[in-house]
C-alpha cells in the first residue's frame, strides 16, 4: 500500500511538468516553481526541478508511478552564504553538448562524454548548473556576483529515496572527532533506515534494486569536502523518505600540533564552511545510475566533470611506474651482511633488486629525516641522500621521498628546490586526515608548486581524489582506501553468526578487495599497495607486523594489479621474499601500471570481480572473489579478432588448504574462449594476453 500512494504522491509533488524533447528543445527560460523535467539524452532518465526559493529534483526513469525506477526524490539544495538573501529561479531551455577527452594516467586514454544541460538563474546571482547524462545527474552552484568577498555559511544537499534500501556507507574512523580521519574504512552494508549516526565519505552507493546509485563530488576546490549523515524525512500523507543529507567541516580558526610527526590538526573553527573571492564555480555533487555493477568502476563521470589539466608543455617528467616499497614490510630483509634499516646499505640493496627486476622506483618511507623534528631539510646521518641518488641514476631507479602533508607545506619552496636538484623525482605525502577548505588548499598548493619543479605526487592519508588528478596529473596515485597495509594489524575476533561462534580476521578484506573497484574506482586511482607473498587463508590468518601476511591466495594479490587503477603501485613485500618467488615476481614487474582501456566483464560489488585491460595490442585480464569460493565462466569476448596466447596465473588445487599455491599454464584463446575458472576462498586468478 505504501509503494501506492508514493506512486501517487510522487505524481502530484512533480506535476505540472515541462517535458522536454531532446529534437524540439523550448527556448525559452521558464518559471522553475512548477516542476520542470529534463531527459538524458537517450531519453532514458529523467530529472524534475522544482522549486522558487530552494530547488529540489527528483531523478527516474519510466513513470514515477514506478517506485523502484525513481533515484532520487525531493532531493534539496541550496547554498547559504553571509549576508545573501535568497532570490527566485527561473531555468533556461535545454543545451545539448558532447565532448571529447584525452586523459593522462587514466583507466581510459580516450572516451566521450554526451549530457544535456539547463541553468537555473537565481536573481541573487547564486546559479545552479545541472547536467543530465545516460549514466547521471550533476549539479553544482556556481556566482555571478561581483563581489569581491563571500562565506558560504552551510550548503544544503539531500539524497532521499522512496525505499529502504540498502545503503554502503565508509564511516569515519574517528570518534571523538568525525571529520578527522584518514578516509581507510571498509563499507558498512546495512538498510537506509539503520545507517549510523555519524559521518561517512564519499563515494557511498545505495542499492535501489533496479540500478545502483553511487554518490560521488568531484572538483573539490578551494571548499570542504562532504561528507554525509542519516537525513530521514516524512513527505505528505506520512510517507517515509529514506536518506542521506550532506555535512561539511567548518573552516580552520586555529590549529594544535601532534608531537610525533609534527602532525596539524584542527583545534578550533569558524563558523562558516567556506571563504573566498570573485564568481566561481563550486564542487560538483554527482549522482551515477548503474544498472549493471559491472557499469560501475567504468564510469567517468567525476573525471569528465574535473577541472581540465593546468598543466603545459612536455609532461614526460610525469612518469608513472612501480615502486620497492620499504614501510609494509619493514625493511626486512634477510640473508643479508648488514643490519636492516633506514641506512645506506639496506637502500643500495632496494635498488639492486628494483633495477634487476626493472622497477623504477624506491621511496624512502618514514624515517630518512626526524618526523618529530617536522623537518624535512635535514636528512638523518645515517643516510647520504645525494649518493643515494646518485647511485639510483646509476641502475635506472628513481626515488621518491615520504613526508607530512603540513611539514611539506611549511618548508614547500625549500624542498621542491633542494630536493628536485638533487635529482629526487617526488614526495609521497601523508597525514593529512581532514577534509575542510585549509586542507583541500594545501593539496591543491603543494601540487601546483611541485609541478614547476617537476616532481610526482603520490598522496598517502588524504580524502579521496575529487578531481585533483585530472587538474594536476603530476599527482599520480592516491591513498583514500582501506589498503593493504592494515591487514598488519587487523585482529582476529569471536562472534556470534546464525546462532554459532566464529572466529574470524575482524575485516573482511577479501570482500572489500571486490567492493571498492566498484565505488571508490568511480573517483580515481588507489594507492592499496598490494604484492604480498605470504598468503593466509580465512582460518589460517594472524596480524604480523614486521612479516605481514595477506588476506586469501597468492593469484588474489597477483590480480590487484590489473583489477586496480593505480599508475604507481607499490610492490609491498620486501626485495628477499621476491627473489624468492621470481615467477610471481616476473609477472607482476611485465604488468603495466597505466592501460589504454578497460572493460570490467563480470561481477557483483562485494561478491567477485572481472576486470580486463588493455595497453596497446596486450590485453590483461584478473578476478578475484570474496571468502567465498566459487566457479565462474570468462569469457574473452572483449577480445579483437585473431588469435592469442594467454599465460594464466590460478588458484592452485591446495589453495584451499595453503593460500599461497597456484599454478601455471599458457593456452591458446581467441574471441570465442570461454574458460571455466575455480577461484578459492579469498581467491583469484590473473593473465597475460598477447
Amino acid at each position: 500500500m505504501e509503494n501506492k500512494i508514493l506512486g501517487l504522491l510522487l505524481t502530484i509533488v512533480t506535476l505540472p511538468i515541462f517535458a522536454v524533447n531532446n529534437s524540439l528543445m523550448n527556448k525559452t527560460e521558464k518559471n522553475v516553481i512548477d516542476g520542470v523535467t529534463f531527459t538524458s539524452p537517450d531519453g532514458h532518465l529523467k530529472v524534475n526541478i522544482k522549486g522558487e526559493k530552494q530547488l529540489s529534483y527528483t531523478i527516474y526513469e519510466g513513470t514515477v508511478a514506478d517506485v523502484e525506477g525513481v533515484y532520487a526524490i525531493d532531493n534539496n539544495i541550496s547554498m547559504e552564504f553571509e549576508g545573501l538573501k535568497q532570490g527566485k529561479y527561473t531555468i533556461s531551455a535545454p543545451k545539448h553538448v558532447k565532448e571529447s577527452f584525452t586523459a593522462m594516467n587514466y583507466k581510459l586514454t580516450s572516451f566521450t562524454g554526451e549530457y544535456n544541460q539547463v541553468i537555473a538563474k537565481n536573481s541573487n546571482g547564486v546559479n545552479v548548473e545541472f547536467r543530465i547524462y545516460n549514466e547521471g545527474v550533476a549539479y553544482r552552484f556556481f556566482t555571478t556576483s561581483t563581489k569581491k568577498e563571500w562565506k558560504v555559511k552551510n550548503e544544503v544537499a539531500e539524497f532521499n529515496f522512496p525505499n529502504d534500501n540498502i545503503a554502503y556507507l565508509p564511516y569515519s574512523t574517528s570518534t571523538s572527532n568525525p571529520k578527522s580521519t584518514a578516509f581507510q574504512s571498509t563499507y558498512d552494508v546495512a538498510p537506509l533506515s539503520q545507517t549510523k549516526s555519524t559521518e561517512a565519505f564519499l563515494p557511498a552507493m545505495v542499492d535501489c534494486k533496479k540500478a545502483k546509485v553511487t554518490i560521488l563530488e568531484t572538483d573539490v576546490e578551494g571548499y570542504p569536502g562532504m561528507f554525509i549523515l542519516p537525513g530521514n524525512k516524512k513527505l505528505a500523507l506520512g510517507v517515509n523518505i529514506y536518506g542521506l543529507c550532506a555535512d561539511f567541516a567548518k573552516y580552520p580558526k586555529s590549529f594544535t600540533t601532534s608531537p610525533w610527526r609534527m602532525q596539524r590538526y584542527v583545534a578550533e573553527t569558524e563558523d562558516f564552511i567556506a571563504k573566498g573571492k570573485g564568481q566561481r564555480t563550486f564542487p560538483w555533487r554527482i549522482l551515477a545510475i548503474s544498472h549493471d555493477d559491472t557499469e560501475m568502476p567504468t564510469n567517468t563521470l567525476a573525471y569528465q566533470l574535473a577541472s581540465p589539466s593546468r598543466l603545459k608543455g612536455n609532461l614526460s617528467w610525469i612518469k608513472p611506474g612501480k615502486v620497492a616499497w620499504d614501510w609494509w614490510n619493514d625493511w626486512g630483509l634477510t640473508g643479508v651482511d648488514f643490519s636492516s634499516g633506514i641506512n645506506q646499505q639496506t637502500y643500495k640493496y632496494y635498488i639492486d633488486f628494483a633495477s634487476k627486476n626493472g622497477i623504477e622506483y624506491i621511496i624512502l618511507d618514514e624515517g630518512w629525516y626526524v618526523p618529530k623534528s617536522g623537518d624535512m631539510l635535514t636528512v638523518v646521518p645515517e643516510l647520504d641522500l645525494p649518493e643515494l641518488v646518485k647511485y639510483g641514476k646509476s641502475k635506472n631507479v628513481d626515488i621518491i621521498l615520504w613526508t607530512v602533508f603540513n611539514v611539506l607545506d611549511d618548508q614547500l619552496d625549500e624542498a621542491c628546490e633542494k630536493y628536485s636538484k638533487m635529482g629526487i623525482k617526488g614526495f609521497k605525502v601523508d597525514f593529512l586526515d581532514r577534509f575542510d577548505q585549509d586542507a583541500v588548499d594545501m593539496a591543491y598548493r603543494i601540487a601546483e608548486r611541485c609541478s614547476k619543479s617537476k616532481l610526482v605526487l603520490d598522496y598517502h592519508g588524504v580524502f579521496p581524489p575529487q578531481g585533483i588528478t585530472r587538474t594536476y596529473p603530476n599527482v599520480i596515485n592516491f591513498e583514500a582506501i582501506f589498503g593493504m597495509e592494515e591487514v598488519k594489524w587487523t585482529q582476529r575476533v569471536k562472534h556470534e553468526v546464525n546462532g554459532r561462534m566464529v572466529d574470524e580476521p575482524e575485516k573482511n578484506m577479501p570482500e572489500f578487495d571486490v567492493t571498492f573497484p566498484y565505488l571508490r574506482g568511480m573517483v580515481g586511482p588507489v594507492d592499496f599497495t598490494p604484492g604480498g607473498m605470504r598468503n593466509a587463508t580465512k582460518n589460517d590468518f594472524q596480524p604480523v607486523y614486521s612479516n605481514p601476511v595477506t588476506m586469501g591466495t597468492r593469484c588474489h594479490q597477483l590480480a590487484h594489479y590489473i583489477v586496480h587503477e593505480s599508475p604507481l603501485t607499490m610492490l609491498a613485500d620486501n626485495p628477499t621474499i621476491y627473489m624468492k618467488e621470481q615467477e610471481c615476481t616476473d609477472f607482476i614487474t611485465s604488468l603495466p601500471t597505466v592501460y589504454d582501456e578497460m572493460q570490467c566483464v563480470a561481477g557483483e560489488v562485494g561478491k567477485y570481480i572481472v576486470m580486463a585491460r588493455r595497453q596497446g595490442k596486450k590485453w590483461y585480464l584478473a578476478g578475484q572473489t570474496n571468502w567465498d569460493s566459487r566457479d565462474i565462466k570468462v569469457a574473452f569476448d572483449f577480445l579483437p579478432s585473431g588469435n592469442y596466447k594467454a599465460t594464466i596465473f590460478q588458484d592452485g588445487t591446495n589453495a584451499d588448504k595453503n593460500a599461497s599455491d597456484y599454478s601455471v599454464r599458457t593456452i591458446n584463446v581467441d574471441r570465442s574462449t570461454i574458460l571455466n575458472m575455480h577461484l578459492a576462498s579469498g581467491g583469484g586468478f590473473a593473465i597475460k594476453i598477447n
